[in-house]
C-alpha cells in the first residue's frame, strides 16, 4: 500500500486489504472509519477433493500468509502458488518491504528469494527458495456476474480461513484507473486478505482479491488481467528493500 490503502471519492470508499499492527508507509488518508475489522467464524477444512492427511484439500494447501515487515511497519496479506517456486500477491502486500516472512497452511515458514511488482494493477509476484505445497490451475476464463466464487486466505494475518459469495457486477478498477475492468463480490473479506485467491466451484483461481468498499463488497482483479500480465514479463518490476 506504498501510494495508497484507501480512495474516498464521491460516494466510493475502497479499502485495500492489508493488516496488521500498523498502518503501511505514505498511507494518503486514514482507513475510512465505517470498514472495521470483525472476527470471521473458523471454518473447518472442507473436503471439496484431494485431502491431505491432515484434513485440507488442494485449495487450501496452496494459500501463503505473509507478513511484510517493513522499515519501522508491520502488515499481513495473503497470496498463493503459482508453481512450486512462485506465489501471487498484492503489490501493497509487499511493496515498502525490509523482509517478507511466509508461512504455509501447515505453519512451515519459506524463504523468499525475490518479489516484483505490477505497475498497471495492484499485482506481485514471489519467489521463493522453499517449495510451496500446492498451486491451483488458472481459469481459461473469467466469472459470469451470478456465479459462485471462493476466496481463501489469512484474514487478519490470523487462521487459514475459507469464504463464499457471488460474482454480483464489475466496474471500472476505482484504483488503477487504467486497468480496465474488474470484479465485484460480495464475498466476505477483511484486512490480511489482500492477495487471496478467489476460485470456482471447481477450484479454478477466477481472480485475485485486492481491495473492499464500505459496503462489504470485495474488489477482484480477474484473471484474464492475471494471465495477460503474467504473459508479459515487462508487467513486473523487480521491488528493492526500504531503507532507513
Amino acid at each position: 500500500m506504498s501510494r495508497r490503502a484507501a480512495l474516498v471519492g464521491g460516494v466510493v470508499a475502497l479499502v485495500a486489504l492489508t493488516g496488521g499492527c500498523s498502518m503501511l508507509p505514505a498511507m494518503p488518508a486514514p482507513v475510512p472509519s465505517s470498514v472495521v475489522p470483525t472476527d470471521l467464524p473458523q471454518q473447518t477444512p472442507s473436503s471439496s477433493g484431494n485431502l491431505s492427511p491432515d484434513g485440507f484439500d488442494s485449495a487450501q494447501r496452496m494459500a501463503v500468509r505473509i507478513r511484510n515487515i517493513g522499515c519501522g511497519t508491520l502488515s499481513t496479506g495473503s497470496g498463493f502458488a503459482l508453481d512450486d517456486h512462485t506465489l501471487v500477491t498484492n503489490r501493497h502486500v509487499v511493496t515498502d518491504s525490509s523482509t517478507l516472512q511466509l508461512s504455509t497452511y501447515d505453519g512451515r515458514d519459506l524463504t523468499a528469494a525475490a518479489a516484483s511488482t505490477a505497475a498497471l494493477a495492484d499485482l506481485a509476484i514471489v519467489r521463493t527458495e522453499d517449495a510451496l505445497p500446492a498451486a491451483p490451475e488458472l481459469a481459461a476464463a473469467d466469472p459470469a456476474i451470478g456465479d459462485t466464487v471462493t476466496v481463501v486466505g489469512y484474514p487478519l494475518g490470523r487462521a487459514l480461513t475459507v469464504t463464499t459469495g457471488q460474482v454480483v457486477g464489475s466496474q471500472t478498477d476505482p484504483l488503477n484507473a487504467n486497468l480496465g475492468e474488474v470484479l465485484v463480490t460480495d464475498a466476505p473479506v477483511e484486512p490480511g486478505s489482500s492477495g487471496s485467491a478467489v476460485l470456482d466451484s471447481d477450484g479454478r483461481v477466477v481472480g485475485v482479491v485486492y481491495a473492499k468498499d464500505s459496503k462489504g463488497h470485495s474488489f477482484v482483479v480477474p484473471v484474464s488481467t492475471l494471465r495477460s500480465m503474467l504473459e508479459d514479463e515487462a508487467s513486473f518490476t523487480p521491488t528493492a528493500p526500504c531503507t532507513g
